[in-house]
């Protein structure tokens, strides 16, 4: 414990654009009787109409973006009608019934995709695939209905590889037989499409960074052709922020081929990785949200003058009944013009917005991912943290180690290199802001752009994670300094107490917690002063231990142990020191969860572990006495409690916990034995 590690994301886990929507998810209902929509769309998929089959496959794409309707769907056995509909010999159907599975893979989470996979629909959606890469390259047509027939086979594609990259997702055995089934060929055929498909380009991508990720049998499969198509798409020229995201995420999927790539060519890759990464960071996406927004305004404001004109040329807004019936088929003067009606079903420029601000999410998440790539394995956690038994017990060693049981993180030489060669950390600095007033004002006043606030405020504490990263395993000279890291402490609070209710929002707090922790744990070890007053650490902590969730409790105790272990080398501080240790042994007696308490434990030790103030301190809250009565019970909970709710890293690290109590106790009783007599 004590030791801030770096956290790994996965790749996000569905689809953005066949994602459930959460509000439908919330407030929509389904009948669940037997005459319901459900059942009745389902009963269409067997009609002998093209028309009627594709029609129900729409409508159960919508149905199944309201939760409610999931478990019938289920008991029906929607998955077996809809998965031979992949090889329906209408092309249309085939469209709508992969759209139909990407929202049902996508709303469902990991039980309804792990449901998919039993139910075998990997055996169509691979044959689909394979005949969708086979129909790209027929030439059995003329020119014209050779471009109808690709575009439609793209669109198939499109969503059939959002179908597999939602299950891929969620469940190993179906990424066991992506490898099995050769799918990266198909894949990286529709990769090879991205300049003039960009949609169904991206949508390989997000699923290629998600197969490659711990996937060493897929590695092998990756020949000099393949690379070379990545490599392609990486280099492929900016027209659009959709190719930002593109670039981004094969950036993000090369690093996952790392371990193939040759050692000569290591340090090329990572800065051409890290190079892109950087690129997308400098993108001002605040001021790209509120460009393509007033572009929309304008668009849309063109479209209706031009219709204006259009209705006044032929006679003005009003058309009278009989001279109705004169009026061409193809078009009828209409008395309003609605702004809906002249928006294409594109949304470039909401498009456009979201793909850089998914692309600097990313970015993001893959500079964590290098950050974490070099880590101990659980093996190499329980070779470091197996129990010495020796009763030797130095009275310095919890202020030397700081309780950690892992020696500090490492990056290679070449990460290392590229993250301060392409000024990572100053890029992500400023990413941690809060997202800008005027494009939150902008997009909150548009219903359709709303989302992107939740957006902007993901890559917020995506930032503030990476952040964590580079603080944990940069050297301090190479982040700027001793006044660098006393400007970013400030930096933090302000942004910690500006929010006076940052308790209720919880993923902020938790990255938030998790870079502080960070910050203070580097300027401890380098004798920085910290910039938190005893009040704002303690309204943090206070906040935090509340929090139902775990992350945030560990952090919250381990910067106060941080903090508290330098105010223990200080004169004057035995109020706060005595405060401190009232807190965090309240914490370890009553926290539900067995990892917080043992870094509640874990900070007491390395507070109370040396100094005159912290022996004052211990003895004035008795905290010798109330840890002879925590051990015997603590170390009852690890036995009943432990092997099945803790992962056996946690078990190693709450073990060291538990000899470091019997060792601390002994050194305690010396203490309050000195100081008494």
């Amino acid at each position: 414990m004590g030791k801030s590690r770096t956290k790994r994301f996965k790749r996000p886990q569905f689809s953005p654009t066949g994602g459930c929507q959460a509000e439908a998810a919330a407030n929509g209902t389904a009948d669940d009787d037997d005459d319901g929509p459900a059942a009745e769309l389902l009963e269409k998929l067997q009609h002998p109409s093209a028309e009627v089959r594709e029609c129900a496959c729409a409508g159960l794409a919508r149905l199944v973006q309201q939760r409610p309707a999931l478990p019938g769907l289920a008991r029906r056995d929607a998955v077996r009608r809809l998965g031979p509909l992949l090889l329906d010999p209408s092309l249309a159907v085939r469209e709508t019934a992969a759209g139909a599975l990407r929202n049902l893979s996508a709303c469902g989470g990991f039980e309804v995709c792990d449901d998919m996979v039993t139910k075998d629909i990997m055996t169509p959606l691979v044959v689909l695939l394979r005949e969708c890469s086979a129909g790209l390259d027929s030439n059995e047509m003329s020119p014209e209905k050779k471009d109808q027939n690709r575009n439609c086979i793209e669109n198939i594609a499109n969503e059939a590889v959002n179908v597999l990259w939602n299950i891929c997702e969620c469940n190993s055995r179906a990424v066991s037989i992506f490898n099995k089934e050769g799918c990266l060929e198909s894949l990286l055929k529709y990769l090879h499409r991205f300049p003039s498909n960009v949609d169904l380009a991206i949508s390989v991508a997000y699923c290629l960074q998600t197969v490659t990720e711990d996937n060493p049998e897929l590695l092998k499969s990756f020949s000099a052709t393949a690379l070379h198509v990545l490599e392609s798409a990486l280099l492929c020229p900016v027209s659009s922020m959709e190719y930002i995201l593109l670039k981004t995420l094969i950036a993000g999927t090369i690093w996952n081929l790392k371990d193939i790539i040759p050692s000569k060519s290591q340090a090329e890759s990572i800065n051409a990785i890290l190079k892109i990464l950087s690129e997308v960071l400098e993108v001002d996406a605040a001021e790209t949200v509120v460009q393509m927004k007033e572009a929309e305004t304008q668009r849309v404001k063109s479209a209706a003058e031009t219709e204006e004109a259009l209705e006044n040329a032929n006679g003005g807004n009003f058309v009278e009944d009989d001279e109705m019936e004169e009026t061409p088929p193809r078009r009828k003067a209409r008395r309003k013009t609605f702004i809906s009606d002249l928006l294409p079903s594109t949304d470039k420029e909401l498009r456009e917005a979201t793909a850089l601000l998914t692309a600097q999410q990313t970015a993001l998440e893959v500079i964590v991912n290098m950050c974490c790539s070099e880590e101990p394995s659980d093996d190499e956690w329980e070779e470091l943290s197996s129990s010495d038994e020796s009763d030797t017990f130095m009275e310095n060693s919890f202020s030397e180690c700081s309780g950690q049981l892992l020696s500090p993180l490492c990056l290679s030489h070449e990460i290392h290199s590229a993250l301060t060669n392409c000024l990572i950390p100053k890029k992500v600095f400023e990413k941690t802001a809060f997202p800008n007033h005027v494009a939150v004002d902008v997009c909150s006043r548009n219903p359709t752009w709303k989302h992107l606030i939740r957006k902007m405020n993901t890559i917020q504490c995506r930032a503030l994670v990476c952040l964590q990263s580079l603080v944990s395993l940069l050297d301090v000279d190479h982040l700027g300094g001793a006044s660098a890291l006393q400007t970013l402490a400030q930096h933090l609070s302000q942004l910690l107490f500006s929010q006076p209710d940052f308790a209720k929002h919880v993923d902020f707090l938790e990255a938030i917690s998790s870079a502080l922790r960070a910050l203070l744990q580097t300027m401890a070890s380098r004798n920085i002063p910290q910039c938190m007053t005893p009040e704002q650490l303690m309204t943090l902590c206070k906040a935090g231990v509340q929090s139902n969730n775990v992350g945030v409790r560990v952090n919250v105790v381990s910067i106060l142990g941080i903090t508290g272990s330098v105010l223990a080398k200080e004169g004057g501080t035995l109020e706060t020191l005595k405060t401190i240790g009232c807190f965090l042994l309240d914490v370890a007696t009553k926290d539900a969860s067995l990892v917080v308490a043992g870094e509640a434990l874990d900070a007491l030790f390395d507070v109370f572990a040396d100094g005159e103030e912290a022996e004052k301190a211990s003895v004035q809250i008795k905290l010798l006495s109330a840890l002879k009565e925590l051990q015997p019970v603590f170390r009852m909970k690890i036995k009943k409690e432990g092997r099945g709710r803790y992962s056996p890293d946690q078990l190693c690290v709450l073990d060291n916990v538990k000899m470091n109590l019997r060792r601390f106790v002994a050194y305690q009783e010396t203490v309050e034995k000195r100081l008494t007599s």
